[in-house]
């Protein structure tokens, strides 16, 4: 069985709906991990399964959701045997039937680069060795689910491709905000997840119905993959953990989702087998329906947080090269590849729409070096990447790691690069730069330009690359040398325009090479080549003529609506002198346009080597420790939590801000240790995730953060007795605690910690949070505070130690003992 069993033209495919509520309604005893019922109560598991086929699934889940290497490590049985029993237990159900069996994969419950420690091989490994253990135990398909991290993600689905033949679905969970927990939006998810081999995605968990509706709208218009559709039963009481949402209410919001274009459709948290049965006779009545919406699959590129249009005329950032550049050579040579990551961070802020990325040169090993350099530009920017090698091998390990779908820099009419290139961009679907030039060099009229075009054409067609994918490349020569040159290479970008519709690229600057006045040179070839038709420019952004006329060409051509960014660029520019008139759309003033020191750029842009630099420097012209944290660090943090609270940025970006400030933190403890100065702290809080929950992700966040600030945090881990915290709380005289949980089996527990805490002398002021907490729930628990997100934490700490601090000042004259 290949990908056929997703086929939307075999009618509307069933799946199960949740598992995780149905082993709570079987009021089975406790085990330490849910997958351990595959082997100590299989008979309760296959009645699930059954419950489920009789309602009509036609592909049932088997209960191997977090059956990871990692977390059977220490267990009493290993990953591979509750896999095999999870298999044998859906197969023993299914016998007789046509109802497929599918690996069911999900997080793995770490971080990953660059928030984490864990790498993308790291991941992919633990994967492939679930996806083998599957294979071998008959799974029919694989289902990877409830991912939020898109990098995650990736790694899990090319482990499932490439260790096996069996059709993948991969399904995410999305906020209401349209965005996964890490940033990444339904757009980028779509992109990512073809480009890598997906036979099918979607959207499970995390939302009800009605929430998940206008999400999956957005994934039906931009793919041309079957859509699966597997919500929550609603939203879960947060006292008792039950789902409330009809299943007459569930089967009627499912009509939408196939008027918008969903084949697959099944449940999540809540939902039981009459859930699917609802499910199962709504189809039969609205079968007709199934096929309805013709879709197409979208073209353009992505990192995890940033869609590329790839519509209109594109800024391609060329800085990071180390093609003449000494500096960049002597920053790769040594490995020090904070340089690149600032290159990325300026080309984006001059206005790059995606970054150019090549360190081929002598002396470095470009097939390790290239994706390191694409890990460390992605964990600061999230401009989509342009990997430029001639090296295969390089483009293929900077394609496994990179974050998102890039495009590739580049092929030729030389057989050998079509041979070595086009199957690497066919295996990882990547749009492909396609240089007209081949064995005989570059050509010197439109017409043989063109028949190279149509050659490179014709050989990618047999890959089954589409010429959309291609972007031409004609190329320009100084016309120093070839002064009929710049018309050549523009009679075939319009050629290329007007016969293909193709997108075409252009390295800009060779134009004026070895001529005087070479800025005013480059800005009228560049807006020529605009106006054939050009739609990527590989030019220097920081060059202000060149995105001058960029600016100018996007308000002339209608790209730039309503001459928005055309003023907002212009408006205030004091060399031209611009007043803008009254019925002019005004420019809306950026906040946060300046920092007061580098430092404080290096935090809010996470260059943790840049901030230390700027640390040390400050520490060295005198200013003190404690001075330089209130004054630079902090105000930093600050600023970064205010955008990440306004969506300005993303989870990735607040976190690696975290990173920098702890960089300048070590600096400033090296610094007070040399000096014999104790480090100080603003007080101790504990966290932990409570009994039961073995998620703790959002905790480890709140950890990093709270430590960033200044804070001493006392991490007791995940599935933490009540016991436990109350004895940490009393031998640390911890003023704050920070419980966390995920699932809504847990909330008993938190609750318990909770009225354990309060039986102490001095009870510890209490702040919740976790995906099934609720502010109603928090105050009904007797928590103090309620946190939906990591800087909510931040607030809370800052208000209970500033009021204690306060407290403290105002009774000084006390005896000690009466002090808290």
């Amino acid at each position: 069985m290949k990908a056929d069993v997703f086929n939307p033209a075999n009618g509307v495919l069933l799946l199960d709906g949740a598992m995780g509520t149905m082993i709570q309604k079987a009021d089975l005893p406790p085990v330490p991990l849910p997958e351990y019922y595959n082997i100590e109560q299989p008979e309760a598991i296959v009645a699930i399964h059954r419950a489920y086929i009789d309602a009509g699934a036609k592909v049932i889940y088997a209960s191997t959701f977090g059956a990871s290497p990692h977390k059977y490590e220490q267990e009493r049985y290993t990953y591979d045997q509750v896999i095999e029993a999870g298999i044998a237990n859906a197969k023993k159900a299914a016998q007789g039937s046509d109802v497929k069996v599918a690996l069911d994969l999900g997080p793995l419950g770490v971080l990953m680069e660059p928030m984490g420690k864990t790498t993308f091989e790291d991941a992919y490994q633990e994967y492939a060795q679930m996806v083998t253990a599957g294979v071998a135990a008959g799974a029919d398909l694989i289902v990877i689910e409830t991912m939020t991290d898109l990098y995650e993600a990736k790694a899990a689905l090319r482990a499932a491709k490439e260790n096996s033949d069996l059709p993948v679905l991969v399904t995410m969970t999305f906020e209401a905000s349209g965005r996964t927990f890490m940033g990444t939006p339904v757009e980028a998810a779509a992109l990512t997840l073809e480009a890598n081999g997906a036979d099918a995605i979607g959207i499970n968990c995390s939302l009800g119905p009605d929430q998940l509706l206008p999400l999956l709208e957005r994934l039906c218009k931009v793919t041309a993959l079957p859509v699966a559709a597997k919500p929550n039963a609603g939203l879960p009481d947060p006292f008792t953990g039950h789902y409330h949402l009809p299943d007459d209410e569930f089967a009627r919001t499912a009509v939408k989702f196939m008027e918008a274009g969903v084949s697959i459709l099944g449940g999540c948290c809540g939902t039981t087998p009459a859930t699917i049965q609802a499910l199962d006779q709504l189809i039969a009545r609205r079968q007709e329906q199934s096929c309805r919406a013709e879709r197409t699959k979208q073209e353009g590129i992505c990192s995890a947080l940033r869609v590329l249009d790839l519509d209109g005329i594109r800024v391609v950032g060329e800085r990071i090269n180390p093609t003449g550049k000494k500096r960049l050579q002597q920053a790769l040579l040594e490995g020090d590849l904070d340089l690149c990551a600032r290159l990325a961070i300026e080309q984006k802020e001059a206005g790059a729409d995606l970054l150019d990325v090549n360190v081929g040169m002598p002396g470095v090993d470009e097939v390790s070096l290239l994706p390191a350099v694409v890990r460390k530009i992605q964990s600061v920017c999230d401009l989509p990447l342009l990997l430029d090698s001639s090296n295969p091998k390089a483009l293929e390990a900077a394609l496994r790691v990179v974050n998102g779908k890039a495009a590739i820099n580049s092929v030729n009419g030389k057989q050998e690069s079509l041979d070595a290139i086009l199957p690497l961009a066919a295996r990882y679907h990547a749009p492909l730069v396609a240089l007209c030039l081949d064995e005989n060099g570059l050509p010197d009229t439109a017409q043989k330009r063109i028949a190279i075009a149509k050659r490179i054409a014709d050989e990618a067609a047999k890959y089954g690359i589409d010429r959309s994918l291609l972007w031409f490349d004609c190329l320009s020569l100084t016309i120093s040398a070839q002064q009929d040159q710049a018309r050549e290479t523009l009679k075939a970008i319009t050629w290329l325009k007007d016969n293909w519709k193709a997108r075409t690229i252009l390295g800009v600057s060779n134009i004026s090479f070895g001529l005087p006045a070479r800025p005013m040179m480059n800005q009228t070839f560049l807006t020529a080549a605009m106006q054939a038709g050009l739609n990527f420019a590989i030019i220097n952004p920081s060059l202000t003529g060149l995105m001058d006329a960029v600016a100018c060409f996007k308000a002339i051509s209608g790209e730039d609506e309503g001459l928005r960014d055309y003023v907002a660029r212009f408006a205030n520019r004091p060399d031209l002198k611009l007043i803008p008139t009254a019925s002019m759309p005004q420019p809306v003033a950026e906040e946060n346009s300046s920092f007061d020191h580098p430092l404080q750029a290096a935090i809010y842009k996470g260059l943790s080597a840049q901030a230390a630099k700027e640390a040390r420097a400050l520490l060295a012209s005198g200013q003190g420790e404690l001075e330089l944290t209130e004054t630079h660090l902090i105000p930093a943090l600050d600023w970064v939590g205010k955008d990440y609270e306004q969506g300005k940025l993303y989870l990735p970006s607040l976190l690696q801000a975290a990173s920098a400030a702890q960089a300048v933190f070590e600096v400033l403890k090296e610094s007070m240790a040399a000096k014999g100065e104790k480090q100080t702290t603003k007080g101790t809080i504990v966290l932990a995730t409570v009994q039961g929950d073995i998620h703790d992700i959002g905790k480890n966040i709140v950890k990093t953060l709270l430590e960033n600030y200044g804070y001493s945090v006392i991490d007791l881990g995940k599935d933490v007795a009540p016991e436990t915290v109350v004895e940490a709380v009393v031998k640390y005289q911890a003023p704050l605690v920070g419980l966390s949980a995920l699932m809504t089996t847990t909330l008993p527990a938190m609750e318990k910690t909770i009225e354990q805490l309060h039986q102490l002398a001095n009870p510890p002021k209490i702040m919740v949070g976790g995906a099934v907490v609720t502010p109603e729930a928090a105050i009904a628990m007797g928590a103090d505070y309620y946190c939906k997100d990591a800087r909510e934490d931040i607030a809370v700490a800052d208000e209970v130690f500033g009021t204690l601090a306060s407290e403290s000042a105002s009774r000084t004259d006390q005896p000690q003992e009466e002090q808290r």
